[in-house]
């Protein structure tokens, strides 16, 4: 008895068990039906409402307007979309697309309820089962909605909205408008949208009627996969049975569906098997529509920068934003200034600045010129790029953009020393403006060190000697940056390079030489206008934009635009450098002298450049406004030598551009920060200045320039010193020399003796003593005088011999011959780059 009373107990407690469980479940399940039912409200409560106008007005090209709204371009498509009335669509056509994309169109409301939870279960049972290849279940009115109200983006929001647009589109039109629509819209391959132009570029053929019952089923077929089945591609040309099995499957479909008789699918199987589909391929490529823009160098970088920005805020394919931009009426809202792009057109073209040695006709619309050019001005503080000039002439659409396109990086030469070589030396508080370098042949050591690199100077064999930091960046001299680079640290070179923008690979971050003489593999004027900017901007770099915002047909707004920025330098250190780049602008003996043609009172700072057998010829500059650069350069890299152009030519044709882009604006500088002070140093010492720096016998040997606070140096000139010298013979007095032969002179001091003869020679301090009599029992050098020169005897060296300090100059104001201030002599050879590269100025 027990025992069945134990078993009931059991049973009783089980089946309470189980009631409570399903109990339970029940009521989470109602819970969490109105938890997701709400979930969906609310999904659906945020979309758009369906606007009939963009289901049906279907030819509404993507317009691009420039930074005053006014219409500019309009995107181009290879072919226009040519729409048909569903009168005009052959049965067959109409009913293959039923049969293989959604057979019971013409009876349900917009949603396929019985297909959905077939294709819910096979695509559970193929996660569970590792199995690819996921089904959708769209229907016809579904993917119209998508195709012309809503986008391919994925999500669960999307498809709701999706679902509910479709039911409110079935009842606004009839299944006929809805499958006209559609037939008009959809992608099938390529550029090629709807069946109208379908039928002319697969078959050429203008009247659908023509076409056969299985090139109607391939059409229908393509619209799975577009990039798969499409003949188009060299995919589906290589491997014609995917897309046979695909237009068997329409066919079988169609027998399925009653839309086609037994006997029409057994010759329709027969026809494909005997290869007649191929057969029937009369691939029509041509068109008569013009794909040349009005603005072309800044619309397609433009286009291009939407597309991006389109794939990454809603996950489009890139189909989808070809889509949008072909047929999606969107409104982009450029930065473009119209007359300063047409202007700066005009001056690049005009053909006074590019030599005697010119080919083309600059007016033929198919030809290209040589010398080719690029430029690029931005403001620099809210990064809106104001022109974009990919080339000379009037060239074929889609020309390389020598400006923006990525596959068209070039050397950049000197331009690269205030990115990599003396803002990092200054921002790291490791050098200021004001100090010393020796301008002298790399040591056997630093040779060494570099895989015996032996630069040279922009005039080989000339070597300056003592000199401050500002006049190596005013000369552009080679081997001063060499020297720096090497002091900062390659890794510290790198760091700043990418920080201003530039794309080094790992042979540049190995090359000493491309790092301080710019034989990177190269950048673009944009990439370089940007960074230029940082100057400017108290140190930061704004990245270019080209648009402000889209706007899509409804008027809802899909982009809004906004530069990045990325702090590079202190505001200290941009405005320090800032002043430096005047330098070759404004200074004797400066290689941009031309840059400053055009500008009036307006101040403009920047740097020349030019790569190996002057090849590509730069200029990168600032304003209190804009930055800009311009290239120079053959489309296939031969050298510019002796042509008569030069990196000053660049020089003065940005100068000639920005004159155009400060008209009517105010003459101001950049404002300097906080923590900014001026200070005097010896130019030969870099140290406060002695009163022996004024008696020089080359002059005053002052420098006054910009400090960050808390650099300025402390400590006296030790470099000048006062002796008395045997003026017949210039060497150093004793007590055995003749009165009226002494005389009292300022030098300079050097430690060592120079393998080669350096400008400033004939003022170093003498280190042989007059021996007309005897070994002098004192030394004659001024009291207090640490001087640790040796005893061992220096040639003479006649003064007469030595340039005075502002001789020899190159002033770019005179000849176009002295413009290449920063030519790499470089051997293009990887092995070789760093033995032979060479800035050499002619």
């Amino acid at each position: 008895m027990k025992t069945k009373k134990t078993k009931k107990k059991k049973q009783s407690k089980l089946r309470k068990f189980i009631k409570y469980f399903f109990i339970t479940c029940l009521i989470l399940g109602l819970v969490g039906s109105v938890a997701l039912g709400g979930v969906i409200l609310a999904m659906i409560k945020t979309t758009p409402e369906l606007n009939l106008n963009s289901v049906l007005v279907l030819d509404e090209p993507s317009v691009l307007y420039d930074s005053e709204g006014q219409l500019m371009d309009e995107a181009p498509t290879l072919l226009k979309r040519e729409t048909v009335s569903i009168k005009d669509i052959p049965d067959d056509l109409k009913y293959a697309f039923i049969s293989i994309e959604d057979e019971r169109f013409l009876t349900h409301n917009g949603i396929d309820y019985k297909r959905l939870v077939g294709i819910v279960y096979t695509n559970v049972k193929k996660i569970f089962s590792n199995e690819e290849g996921l089904h959708g279940a769209s229907t016809i009115t579904q993917q119209l909605i998508k195709n012309t109200v809503l986008t391919n983006e994925v999500s669960v929001k999307r498809k709701v909205q999706e679902m509910y647009l479709a039911t409110q589109l079935e009842k606004a039109l009839s299944k006929d408008e809805i499958l006209e629509a559609y037939l008009n819209t959809i992608n099938l391959g390529g550029n090629v949208h709807g069946v109208q132009k379908a039928a002319e570029r697969y078959f050429n053929k203008n009247d659908l009627n023509d076409l056969t019952l299985i090139e109607c089923a391939y059409l229908a077929g393509v619209t799975q996969h577009p990039y798969k089945y499409s003949v188009f591609i060299d995919y589906a040309k290589e491997n014609p049975d995917v897309y046979i099995r695909r237009t068997k499957n329409v066919i079988g479909k169609m027998k399925e569906n009653n839309h086609i008789t037994e006997a029409e699918y057994t010759q329709a199987i027969k026809d494909l098997d005997d290869g007649k589909l191929q057969e029937s391929f009369k691939l029509n490529q041509s068109t008569n529509v013009s794909n040349k823009l009005n603005y072309e160098w800044f619309s397609r970088p433009t286009m291009e920068q939407v597309k991006k920005d389109l794939m990454k805020a809603y996950n489009y394919t890139s189909e989808d934003v070809e889509r949008l931009l072909m047929y999606g009426g969107l409104q982009i809202y450029t930065t473009m200034d119209r007359n300063l792009q047409s202007e700066a057109q005009k001056i690049i073209n005009d053909s006074k600045y590019f030599g005697s040695k010119q080919s083309g006709d600059i007016n033929d619309p198919n030809a290209v010129v040589q010398p080719q050019a690029s430029a690029v001005v931005m403001d620099y503080r809210t990064g809106e790029v104001k022109t974009i000039i990919g080339g000379r002439g009037n060239q074929p659409a889609n020309s390389y953009n020598r400006a923006t396109s990525s596959s068209f990086r070039r050397a950049v030469g000197s331009t690269i020393k205030p990115l990599t070589v003396y803002s990092p030396a200054i921002d790291t508080k490791q050098l200021t403006a004001g100090s010393v370098i020796e301008d002298s042949p790399l040591s056997k050591e630093l040779q060494k060190k570099y895989n015996n690199y032996n630069p040279q100077n922009v005039v080989k064999g000339q070597y300056r000697g003592y000199v401050t930091l500002k006049e190596a960046l005013t000369r552009s001299i080679n081997l001063v940056a060499v020297k720096v680079e090497d002091q900062i640290g390659l890794k510290t070179g790198i760091e700043y390079g990418e920080k201003f923008g530039l794309t080094l690979s790992d042979r540049d971050k190995s090359s000493i030489s491309a790092l301080s003489l710019g034989q990177i593999d190269g950048a673009t004027t944009l990439q370089m206008s940007a960074a230029y900017g940082t100057f400017g901007n108290n140190g930061i770099l704004t990245s270019p934009i080209l648009y402000t915002k889209v706007v899509d047909k409804t008027g809802r707004v899909l982009l809004e635009n906004k530069a990045a920025t990325k702090k590079v330098l202190s505001p200290q250190s941009a405005y320090v450098m800032y002043e430096l780049l005047k330098g070759p602008v404004y200074e004797t003996g400066g290689t941009a002298g031309r840059a400053r043609a055009a500008m009036g009172k307006m101040p403009i700072a920047g740097k020349t450049g030019s790569s190996s057998d002057f090849k590509d010829l730069w200029f990168c500059g600032l304003t209190p406004y804009y930055s800009g650069s311009v290239w120079i350069g053959d489309d296939k890299q031969a050298s510019l030598s002796g042509t008569g152009v030069g990196s000053g030519t660049a020089a003065q044709i940005l100068s000639e551009i920005m004159a155009v882009a400060h008209k009517n604006l105010e003459v101001k500088d950049i404002p300097q920060p906080q923590g900014i002070v001026k200070a005097t140093v010896c130019k030969d010492s870099g140290l406060l200045p002695s009163e022996l720096c004024t008696r020089d016998p080359r002059g005053s040997r002052l420098l006054t320039t910009y400090f960050i606070e808390g650099t300025v140096p402390t400590k006296m000139c030790d470099i000048h010193v006062e002796a008395s010298i045997n003026k017949a013979n210039n060497k150093l007095a004793t007590a055995n020399t003749p009165a009226h032969l002494i005389v009292n002179k300022i030098f300079i001091k050097r430690n060592y003796k120079p393998s080669v003869k350096l400008l400033d020679a004939a003022y170093v301090l003498p280190t042989e003593y007059d021996d007309t009599h005897s070994v002098p029992s004192v030394d004659p050098i001024t009291p207090g005088d640490n001087d640790d020169r040796d005893n061992k005897t220096d040639p003479i060296v006649d003064p007469n011999d030595i340039l005075p300090d502002n001789e020899n100059d190159n002033d770019n104001n005179n000849s176009n011959e002295n413009d290449n201030e920063d030519h790499n002599n470089n051997n293009d050879t990887n092995e070789n780059r760093d033995k032979n590269s060479n800035e050499i100025e002619p």
